[in-house]
């Protein structure tokens, strides 16, 4: 997006009326069916120029609060982060290079979350830091099995 036209007139049913217009019946079916696409390439192909990344992570929070998925939006939300900004899969060792771009993913994961929620996160990221997945591992999407483990859904 270049030119600040995503907050003219009513983007939220612009976002709506986008996703339907590629067979979707919501925004959280559009981006499952791309689940490592970062916010902003789904921003780019709903409407290059007038749909913002944050616009599309807070079609898909509003989303998630109503289904009562939070659970799984965070997950989601993690591995679109992961997949950005460590392509290649968690390092085997946490130092530089890997160090910044780790924690890069996890910043703007944590950035993602509703503030209520952000504690939790908190406390994966500590996870993830001190007792780190295997070398290479990259979810691929939300159900990875690490991800649930760490991030469980709430019971309803």
């Amino acid at each position: 997006m270049t030119d600040g036209g995503a907050w003219e007139g009513n983007w939220k049913a612009r976002l709506q009326e986008r996703v339907r217009g590629l067979g979707f019946t919501s925004l959280t079916a559009f981006a499952e069916a791309r689940p490592t696409a970062s916010l902003v390439a789904l921003a780019e192909e709903l409407g290059k120029d007038d749909v913002a990344g944050i616009q599309v992570c807070m079609g898909l929070l509003a989303e998630a609060e109503q289904r009562k998925q939070l659970a799984r939006f965070e997950r989601d939300m993690l591995v679109r982060e992961l997949s950005r900004c460590i392509p290649n899969g968690w390092p085997a060792v946490l130092e530089d290079p890997y160090r910044f771009p780790v924690a890069k993913a996890l910043s703007l994961w944590i950035g993602d979350i509703p503030e209520a929620r952000q504690e939790r996160a908190r406390r994966v990221m500590m996870t993830l830091l001190t007792n780190p997945p295997p070398p290479g591992w990259l979810p691929q999407g939300p159900d990875d099995e690490l991800l649930r483990m760490l991030l469980p859904d709430e019971e309803a």
